[in-house]
């Protein structure tokens, strides 16, 4: 086998605090990961040669050692001592700036995949040191499902099975700077946390009012207009909640049915909005049919 083609999940957080700040500038955080059922598709295909080529779908996106892709490939022949070329395919559904960790799923998934192709057999083990270098939330994808996340992200805590949740994700055309957003986070005088341990014992418990638990400390970091729009309108029509992901700019509600979903779905496009509803899944990577 030297081709593969695979689904790489987006994630939201069900819950998200910032707790701190280190000294290099990093902040840490308490979290709740949830992987999602929307899907960028990777596909690599080992060459005989050393070079690493790019394709994606979205022409705004570098496609040279820019790319996470590229950054992956690096890091995985330098875990494996391996030479090795490959052409990588990407094709972009999950929004970018939306705070559903795009890239990082994608840097995961090369990971994933030639992990298969190249039949190294590393462990989650094996790769959580390369992962965390290319970035604070690949290795969670690397696990998938539902975790705990703390410090900057990369110690994760495995959690029961939340998978089948019907959600309704949407996004605004403005995106949200990470950086500054922390910045805004900075400025809170008195934030009002997130209750994260109780989410924490509501899903150890199985209780299936989770959502009175989700909650983002970035919603009181100078969100934008779309945000408050989107959570209006999920709100007004049967959302259970609706709470922003990441720092931002995508929006998640929860629905009980998926009539309610697919109905606030088309309000929503109506209004020009992102809006696609999907499933909490258990796992990140889907082997593409």
């Amino acid at each position: 086998m030297n081709r593969l083609t695979v689904k790489a999940s987006a994630k939201i957080n069900l819950s998200l605090d910032v707790t701190g700040k280190l000294p290099d500038g990093y902040h840490t955080i308490e979290s709740v990961f949830q992987t999602v059922g929307i899907y960028d598709i990777i596909d690599i295909e080992l060459s005989g040669d050393n070079n690493i080529s790019i394709e994606c779908s979205v022409p705004e996106i570098p496609c040279n050692e820019k790319n996470i892709a590229y950054k992956a490939v690096m890091l995985f022949k330098e875990m494996s001592g391996l030479d090795f070329g490959c052409k990588i395919r990407i094709t972009k559904n999950i929004p970018s700036q939306a705070g559903m960790g795009g890239g990082s799923s994608d840097g995961a998934c090369v990971f994933y995949i030639l992990n298969k192709l190249l039949n190294t057999n590393y462990t989650f083990e094996d790769m959580l040191p390369y992962a965390s270098r290319l970035g604070a939330d690949v290795p969670f994808f690397l696990m998938g499902g539902t975790a705990y996340a703390e410090g900057i992200g990369e110690k994760l805590t495995p959690l029961n099975d939340c998978s089948g949740k019907i959600m309704l994700i949407a996004k605004g055309s403005a995106g949200i700077s990470t950086p500054e957003a922390y910045r805004n986070i900075d400025m809170l005088k008195n934030p009002v946390h997130p209750q994260t341990k109780k989410l924490l014992l509501s899903i150890k418990s199985g209780n299936e009012n989770l959502y009175r638990y989700y909650a983002n400390i970035f919603e009181q970091a100078g969100i934008n207009d779309d945000i408050n729009i989107i959570k209006s309108i999920m709100m007004n029509n049967n959302a259970l909640c609706s709470v922003m992901t990441g720092s931002g700019s995508a929006v998640f509600g929860q629905f009980e049915d998926m009539d309610s979903a697919l109905k606030c779905r088309d309000i929503l496009r109506s209004q020009n909005f992102y809006s696609e509803v999907c499933r909490t899944v258990r796992e990140s990577f889907i082997l593409f049919q």
